[in-house]
């Protein structure tokens, strides 16, 4: 069985203080460009890129590139800027993920950065006849047995004075979060990708506990802001995208691309 990741509690200090490392990773992209363009290519289905708190679809720009290069259809949520887990954005996003695949005819795959998991995940509970897989970044999926969040005291503040006075746990009880945390048990492929060294959102909250035959958690060398400019995250997110649809495996690196992730994913930080 999948399981969650055993850290608990807040990130570690160590790993909040370096968060300014997303700028090495992104950095790092021209020289990591001839690997990753040797990364799976894909079928063309179409791929929705949903940004994390605070971010808009400029944030996505790396992945959306290099996505596009790997053939295919994306597009962004075009919802302004995501400023929490709001219900017009989230019925929004439903009709978005419907129209997709209307015009298509393919299912669309979900790809969510930190916040934008959490709708992917709606969006996959919401419509899942019209999502083919999901794929969240540093994504809060998970909470502890009381359903606070261990996330970092700045964090909260923000969320209260952008989204709610009273944090996510209003968003939680409404219709609409009900569904936001629930990936164990959506019916169709997840995959959850995760950094130990991430200093938003901790291990335990980005894993989930699932089905190994459609849920799976991915350890990641990355910052959670560096998490979309990640070159080792982009691969990844392209290896499980090529997947044929209804073929879905776990994820198993093989051949000189599995020698790279496993040296970049040796724990190196307390966690």
């Amino acid at each position: 069985m999948t399981t969650r990741h055993t850290h608990t509690g807040r990130p570690h200090g160590a790993h909040t203080a370096i968060e300014f490392r997303a700028f090495l990773e992104a950095a790092s992209l021209p020289w990591a460009l001839p690997w990753l363009l040797r990364a799976p290519r894909g079928d063309g289905h179409p791929v929705l890129l949903l940004p994390g708190f605070m971010a808009g679809d400029v944030s996505m720009i790396a992945l959306e590139i290099f996505l596009r290069n790997r053939g295919y259809d994306v597009s962004t949520w075009g919802f302004g800027r995501n400023i929490g887990f709001q219900p017009k954005h989230a019925k929004a996003l439903e009709q978005k993920i419907r129209y997709m695949h209307h015009k298509t005819g393919k299912k669309v795959s979900l790809v969510g950065w930190s916040l934008g998991g959490v709708f992917s995940l709606y969006g996959a509970h919401q419509a899942p006849e019209c999502v083919r897989s999901v794929i969240t970044l540093g994504s809060p999926v998970s909470t502890d047995s009381s359903g606070e969040r261990n996330v970092p005291r700045f964090l909260k503040a923000m969320y209260r004075l952008v989204a709610h006075p009273m944090g996510t746990m209003v968003h939680q009880n409404r219709p609409e979060g009900k569904l936001l945390t629930r990936g164990a048990t959506l019916s169709t492929p997840l995959s959850c990708l995760y950094g130990i060294g991430d200093g938003v959102v901790p291990p335990q909250e980005a894993t989930i506990d699932g089905d190994p035959t459609l849920h799976e958690n991915i350890r990641v060398p990355a910052s959670h802001l560096g998490m979309g400019f990640n070159p080792m995250v982009m691969w990844i997110v392209a290896d499980r995208l090529a997947q044929a649809e209804g073929h879905w495996r776990p994820f198993e690196p093989s051949g000189v691309s599995a020698c790279v992730y496993r040296t970049l994913t040796h724990e190196l930080l307390p966690v």
